[in-house]
């Protein structure tokens, strides 16, 4: 089953709690503190494996979730971290964050990987907090919460060259004539409902990778047809072969189909429409091709155009050759805008505040990812670990903005799903 596009929930694994523990010995009745730190959360790791070739895997991975790292424990001992899942995807998957719809990573060459949901750092033993003036600290943290994203994974396949237009034009023909490839081959639409990659080999050596892609119809740009399927395929190929019935098989004129194919193309995506183009004139055998070939010409004298026939075999060492010269002279363009990564974006900016103040009827509601990550670490039931909490928060300066938006002293205030009282 062939799979290119679907979306998954991940969740990285708790960092492990800290302790809070303190040294008692028969000769070493103040000891000292010597709770250990939380080990590492499960961090999730999208991996390629180029003997993958679909991402039907991972259609049956609805939540991948991580495991929570070990608790510290008394005597200075650490929790262990948890061993990291490694995911298994293709190469040229693209990973995007589905709620900021940013490109996470772009997944390309062998072993590459990326790290999707980053596990939680363990929470610190109370021996981390021990100081000059407090040398008997009586709180720790507990782990911090892993990430939590959905993504949306897309399989944009390898190939250097894409074989595309109208359905029923014969791309899977010249696939199966000049390479190994053995797609599925009929007289009727849509005999392609998945890409088919061929290796290209040349007699001086030189190879590249053709794929057929699932043909096209007018208003593919908006997934009407298979077009969906192909407009992803094609943004990685360097050049678009485009296949043109020059015999009029199926009564279609072929000026007129190639116009629609542009317009397809420049209506989906400007990176596609300026991508290196070569018509493929087919079926030179037929009794009409001859005379719309000149036509097509007239039309389009700009364009490339090379002439073949898979009934006759006539024009492929021609069309091959033609191919493999073009891409020795193009460069690797990159996929993605640098705009369009989520490592290019910035998050913060240097005034903005970490937090942000609602007023819901009479409760103040607090949000915000520091904040929120501050409170899912304390530990409530130890009184020193709530004094930090709240000395903390006024240091973000939550008590100011909430006395310049008008709270009183009694206030309830919310974070998370827990209402607190706003004290002095």
């Amino acid at each position: 089953m062939f799979v290119d596009e679907l979306t998954i929930k991940v969740i990285a694994g708790k960092g492990g709690d800290g302790c809070t523990s303190f040294r008692r010995e028969k000769c070493e009745p103040m000891g000292g503190p010597n709770g250990g730190n939380g080990g590492k959360g499960a961090s999730i790791i999208f991996k390629v494996d180029k003997g993958l070739k679909t991402l039907v895997d991972l259609r049956y991975m609805k939540i991948i979730k991580g495991n929570k790292g070990q608790n510290g424990s008394g005597q200075n001992r650490n929790g262990a971290n948890a061993e990291d899942i490694i995911i298994k995807v293709p190469e040229g998957t693209t990973v995007i964050d589905a709620d900021t719809n940013l490109v996470i990573a772009d997944l390309v060459g062998e072993n590459t990987e990326v790290i999707v949901a980053h596990g939680g750092r363990g929470g610190r033993g109370n021996v981390a907090f021990k100081t000059q003036t407090d040398t008997a600290p009586k709180f720790s943290e507990l782990g911090e919460p892993g990430e939590i994203r959905i993504l949306k994974v897309e399989l944009k396949m390898i190939a250097d060259v894409g074989l595309i237009g109208f359905p029923s034009v014969g791309k899977s023909t010249i696939l199966s004539v000049i390479s190994a490839a053995t797609p599925k081959i009929a007289s009727y639409h849509f005999t392609t409902l998945a890409p088919n990659l061929g290796v290209v080999k040349l007699k001086d050596e030189r190879s590249f990778i053709m794929a057929d892609l699932p043909g096209l119809i007018e208003g593919a740009h908006e997934g009407i047809g298979l077009g969906h399927k192909f407009l992803r395929h094609a943004m990685r190929t360097k050049i678009l072969a485009h296949v043109i019935d020059m015999g009029s098989e199926e009564g279609r004129n072929p000026v007129e189909d190639y116009k629609t194919i542009r317009s397809e193309i420049e209506k989906y995506n400007e990176k596609l429409a300026n991508k290196k183009e070569i018509i493929i004139a087919n079926k030179m055998d037929l009794e009409n091709a001859e005379a719309n070939l000149i036509e097509f010409k007239k039309a389009f004298s700009d364009k490339e155009i090379i002439p073949i026939s898979s009934v006759t075999n006539i024009g492929f060492d021609e069309l091959m050759c033609k191919l493999a010269d073009t891409l020795d002279i193009i460069d690797n363009d990159p996929l993605y805008d640098e705009a369009e990564y989520e490592s290019h974006v910035m998050y913060k900016f240097k005034n903005e505040r970490p937090f942000t103040i609602t007023k819901l009827d009479d409760v103040w509601l607090l949000e915000g990812k520091e904040l929120e990550k501050l409170f899912k670490m304390t530990r409530f039931n130890e009184d020193d670990a709530v004094i930090r909490f709240a000395r903390k928060l006024k240091g973000m300066g939550v008590d100011e903005e909430l006395e310049r938006l008008g709270a009183k002293r009694g206030d309830e205030v919310q974070i998370c799903d827990y209402i607190f009282e706003f004290k002095e």
